[in-house]
């Protein structure tokens, strides 16, 4: 849960003056207040709103049902989350983990932690709550021995929707960029799907009902749970740089895929040289679905993507204080821990984010984008 010292930024009124205001907002009908909380969408004013008197908070339910997605968070350590829209830290009473536990991803506001016994793990910083996905022993046999380092070859895990929203949920993960397996609700074990391991995955989105994967090239595997099938489309972007990763999202009903290309310089130490990763540029294409061919777009017009180890995400910035639109905001993915940055592709130069995550201690691993989700 938000710890009490967490600062929302609203300066403090005279005692006199704030306990009058309080007796005449408590009179308000009930219908009234539950009416204008429906229509709070950012989950920071639900919670002032709540706070104004002791009807309100007892007429407005704890958790809200009705919340669009919500700008992310960067989570840059243990309890640490950095709010973009009011430049603030917020710190949050997360249980404690060992020295063994990562945390390799997030999405839809829960965080995907594997600790030292390969037990995969869903967290939701904003209430607590976890779920427990199949272990790493519990992948088939044909790709277990790949887990000599589960940092390494769990590259991401997704899911459909919040564990909370939907009893059904379904999680997706994505095994040494070669494999694909998904669990659901209830499963003991991972399920692979039947994909020629010749292809290199690297990151997956949600969308009505299925999976979509995409390689480092641009290939795209349509995921089916329920059947399970796999479909591939066999679509392909220009190869470019020899150090790319790639996202996909969903932008609207676009589907977007981002590459990011970064130069690696190298550090000699005393066991030999580390590489240090640095972001150059990025290319966005969308999906003619028509043709089945990616298509090079130049501009994002209103929206904004963040894109990490977290599920990818775009978000109308109009919709957002403290968000830029045309803006792409991106984490340290690579275990470099110091690649962090705002995008303009208006001028396509690379600014610093607000808070300085370099000088941040996570050793769960990489800061990440972690979307403020209290169901």
């Amino acid at each position: 849960m938000m710890n009490s010292s967490t600062s929302l930024g609203v300066p403090p009124l005279p005692i006199k003056e704030a306990k009058r205001m309080s007796a005449e907002w408590a009179e308000l009908p009930q219908e009234i207040v539950e009416y204008i909380s429906k229509r709070l969408m950012i989950y920071i004013d639900y919670l002032r709103f709540r706070c104004v008197c002791r009807p309100w908070n007892y007429y407005v339910p704890k958790i809200p049902l009705h919340l669009p997605p919500q700008l992310p968070w960067l989570m840059l350590s243990h309890n640490s989350f950095f709010d973009l829209s009011t430049n603030k830290l917020h710190s949050l009473n997360l249980p404690s983990f060992s020295h063994q536990t990562l945390i390799i991803g997030s999405s839809h506001g829960w965080l995907v932690i594997i600790d030292g016994y390969g037990e995969v793990h869903l967290l939701n910083p904003i209430i607590c709550a976890t779920v427990s996905l199949p272990s790493l022993c519990a992948f088939p046999e044909s790709v277990r021995m790949l887990f000599l380092d589960h940092n390494i070859y769990l590259i991401k895990v997704i899911l459909s929707s919040s564990p909370l929203l939907n009893k059904d949920f379904a999680a997706l993960a994505i095994l040494s960029r070669r494999n694909l397996a998904f669990c659901k609700k209830g499963y003991d074990s991972w399920v692979l799907f039947n994909v020629n391991e010749n292809h290199h995955w690297i990151d997956a989105v949600y969308k009505n009902g299925l999976f979509y994967v995409v390689s480092v090239i641009g290939t795209v595997a349509v995921c089916d749970v329920e059947g399970p099938s796999i479909s591939i489309i066999e679509t392909t972007i220009s190869t470019g740089s020899l150090h790319r990763i790639c996202y996909v999202m969903f932008s609207g009903e676009d589907m977007l895929m981002v590459t990011r290309d970064f130069t690696l310089e190298f550090e000699p130490l005393e066991f030999g040289p580390e590489p240090d990763v640095w972001t150059v540029g990025f290319v966005i294409y969308k999906l003619n679905w028509n043709l089945l061919k990616w298509e090079e777009i130049q501009t994002l017009g209103e929206n904004s993507l963040f894109i990490g180890k977290n599920y990818s995400l775009s978000f109308s910035a109009a919709d957002f204080v403290g968000c830029r639109s045309n803006c792409i905001y991106f984490t340290d993915d690579l275990a470099g821990k110091r690649d962090f940055g705002i995008y303009s592709l208006s001028d396509e130069c690379i600014e610093p984010l607000p808070c300085n995550p370099q000088n941040s201690y996570c050793r769960f691993g990489c800061p990440i984008w972690v979307t403020p989700n209290p169901q």
